[in-house]
């Protein structure tokens, strides 16, 4: 009788870590980009509605950019601190786990670690992308009723973009995350915009 010998392969420690240490890269790439996609539409819709809330009390157009320049600073700043609390603490559960792990492991895995420092850098530039859009569209109009439709509009546009952007990256249907997005943008504005105008007639 024929006997058959089966031949293992054996793939080095070395090549299987450099596999798993670019497909962690990849992944974490993905979730920066999604991460970034998430807040600028923060931005957007919080300041959009910020700046649609004051035009609903105020028709002065320096107040309306005056609060959204402040809403992005101070939107900005907290989204940056909470990102660096949150990352690190990410840091801190991935490093004690690499210390439990192999020294090979370890050193493998060093480049995928989270940065606080990035994160937090990321987390606030997005956010302030976002909000200098109703910012730069109201910036250059005089007209109450034309301001409030610019900024309106400007903010949808973008919301679809950023949608569609975001379904793309998680491999979703992108009409539905587009229309989605846009809707909730919509509802922020219009929740923020009817509050205001409640306040402003006394009836709150």
């Amino acid at each position: 009788m024929a006997t058959i010998t089966e031949t293992k392969l054996t793939i080095p420690s070395s090549e299987i870590h450099e596999a798993h240490a670019e497909e962690m890269n990849c992944s974490n790439r993905s979730q920066w980009l999604r991460a970034a996609i998430l807040g600028a539409n923060d931005g957007l819709v919080s300041i959009t509605s910020l700046m649609i809330g004051i035009g609903a009390v105020k028709q002065d157009p320096k107040a309306m950019i005056l609060s959204g320049f402040a809403g992005l600073v101070a939107g900005a700043c907290s989204m940056a601190i909470g990102e660096f609390i949150s990352v690190y603490s990410q840091l801190d559960i991935e490093v004690a786990q690499l210390k439990r792990d192999s020294k090979v492991e370890a050193l493998a895995d060093q480049e995928s670690l989270p940065s606080p420092v990035q994160a937090a850098m990321a987390s606030s530039m997005a956010f302030s992308i976002g909000a200098s859009v109703p910012l730069l569209a109201a910036g250059f109009i005089s007209s109450y009723e034309v301001r409030i439709g610019v900024v309106a509009a400007a903010a949808s546009l973008a919301l679809a973009v950023f949608g569609c952007v975001g379904a793309l990256l998680g491999k979703a249907p992108v009409l539905r995350a587009g229309i989605r997005v846009l809707i909730g943008g919509w509802a922020a504005m219009a929740v923020t915009f009817g509050l205001m105008k409640l306040f402003r007639s006394g009836r709150l």
